[in-house]
């Protein structure tokens, strides 16, 4: 089982960026613990603060992976073209949010994303991304 994981904008800063809402756990260190839990899968990650790069992500593995964990940031809500290059992949993505993102602003409460996905999961933190893998077994 292959499975990719794809962050969007900002989430390089995640452990210093607002750790009252985000947390102090980089995704580095979190992600050395993904593969710990889950040795019998391959797991990787990408990370990038531009929308095509994530969109090439998406279609470089969107035809190899067992699965994507697809954290889209900001772009979740206002990005159409990632939301067809969801479509467009035969890769099942999740959409994952570490914070409940219905209970934030109300533009947060759309996403251009979720009708592609195979689910959301949102508003467990880093937790959100185990949760993730798990749903693929």
């Amino acid at each position: 089982m292959k499975i990719m994981i794809i962050n969007g904008p900002n989430l390089n800063l995640l452990g210093i960026r607002e750790p009252d809402k985000y947390g102090n756990v980089t995704f580095e260190a979190y992600y050395i613990y993904l593969k710990e839990k889950f040795p019998e899968i391959l797991i990787e990650h990408c990370q990038s603060n531009v929308e095509g790069e994530l969109i090439n992500f998406l279609h470089n593995a969107g035809f190899s992976y067992t699965g994507i964990i697809l954290n889209a940031g900001a772009y979740t809500h206002t990005s159409i073209a990632i939301g067809d290059a969801v479509s467009a992949i035969k890769t099942p993505v999740i959409e994952v949010h570490l914070t409940n993102v219905f209970a934030r602003e109300e533009f947060r409460h759309n996403s251009f994303i979720s009708k592609h996905a195979k689910g959301v999961i949102c508003g467990f933190g880093l937790k959100s991304y185990a949760l993730a893998i798990e749903s693929f077994f």
